[in-house]
Order: structure tokens, then sequence, then C-alpha cells
């Protein structure tokens, strides 16, 4: 039981952190790109969804070829930072945040080109900057439709599987997410603990879908059928 809670939240923490990394993310290139129109738009656009229909283990050998010791980058924060972060949790953020940003990025973008531009020169104006109107009118006005990516790309967090065990391994206590938890019990034969855990991620997302439901009703259904 150790084993499920111990998974449990650390697949909780990992979410969590790529949640609020896709938060950021998600807000200012769903805004740059719903305001701005430039040359190859529609190419990062593709490149930004990659990861939603990507092989999860392709995913992670790019993130693996990329964060290793051997990579440019992964050989300088080793050298410098003393960091290596193959086989780690925050690895495992990593991942969970790209594999679930487009998740947010999409309803964000979708969000910001539903507000109404007219109610921004009103704003305009009355003298305000354009930071004071994208706090005071164009975010507010937005919420709802970011709230629900948000909260489908925690999801999807929580249960990504490919790419984290590729770059973060399977480490109990260390890396070990529920979904990879989950994985090592049915391959051990431990159906009880598989079962246990089966049932906390059945339960978790159950509530992330109904807290969805209440906060920003209609979104979650109409991003189902997108």
């Amino acid at each position: 039981m150790d084993i499920a809670w111990t998974a449990l939240f650390l697949s909780l923490k990992v979410a969590g952190l790529a949640t609020l990394i896709n938060l950021a993310l998600g807000i200012g290139l769903g805004f740059w790109m719903a305001r701005q129109s430039f040359w190859g738009r529609d190419i990062l656009a593709t490149l930004l969804t990659l990861p939603m229909v990507m092989p999860p283990t392709v995913l992670g050998y790019y993130l693996l070829v990329l964060l290793g010791k051997k990579s440019w980058f992964g050989a300088w924060l080793y050298q410098h930072f003393g960091i290596n972060l193959i086989f780690t949790w925050q690895a495992a953020t990593i991942a969970a945040a790209i594999v679930a940003l487009p998740l947010v990025i999409k309803p964000a973008r979708a969000a910001f080109e539903g507000v109404d531009s007219q109610l921004e020169e009103v704003a305009r104006t009355m003298g305000l900057s354009e930071t004071a109107i994208f706090f005071r009118v164009t975010l507010p006005l937005a919420w709802r439709g970011i709230l629900a990516g948000v909260l489908l790309g925690f999801a999807r967090a929580l249960g990504e599987f490919g790419a984290t065990l590729m770059v973060a391994g399977s480490i109990p206590g260390k890396t070990q997410t529920l979904s990879i938890a989950i994985y090592e019990a049915v391959q051990a034969g431990d159906d009880a603990l598989a079962n246990t855990m089966v049932l906390m991620a059945s339960i978790v997302c159950i509530v992330i879908l109904l807290a969805s439901g209440k906060l920003a009703p209609g979104r979650i259904a109409h991003l189902g059928h997108r």
C-alpha cells in the first residue's frame, strides 16, 4: 500500500509542476498565436500539436537524446551545474509537461480568439495600457476556456507513461509514477496492488472531470469532439 501512495503523491507532484509550466506557456503562446499573424504560424501550431499525436516512446527518445549527458545541452547542464536530468523526477516533469502542452495551448488560443475585440478597443479608448487590458479584460473573459485546457492537461500529465519511462525510468520512490507502478504491478502479478492503484487513478480522473464540468461547463465536451 505504501508503494501505491508514494506513486500517487509523486504523480500528483509531477503533474502539478508540469501543469504550472504549461499554464504559463499555454497562456503566453495561446495569446500570441491568437493575436499575431506571422509567417510560419501554422507550422508552429503543428509542431506544438505533435506531442499529442506522436508515439510517447518516440517523444521519450527525443528527450533522452536532448537531456542525456552525451548531448550538447545535457553535457552543458552537467559540466556547469552538475545536473543530470535522466532518471530523475524532474525529467518525468519535463516529459509530462511536453506531452500535455497541446491540451493547454489549443483551448487557450481558442479562448483568446473568442474574446470580443470591441471590448478591448473600449478599454484602449479609456486609456488602459495593453498589459492592463490583458489582465483586466482579455484574461477574465478567456479564463474558462483556459481552465478547461489546464484541467485536461493535468489529467494527461498525471497519466503519462511512455515518455516518462524512457527518460525517468522506474525507480520506486523516486521516478515511479502511478502509471508506471501499475504496469510494474501487473508485470509482477500483484493484482491486488494493481487494482488499488487503478482505483486511485480512476477516482482522481473522475474528480478532475467533474470539477472541470462545474468550473468550465460545455468546454470539456466541446474539446472532446474536436
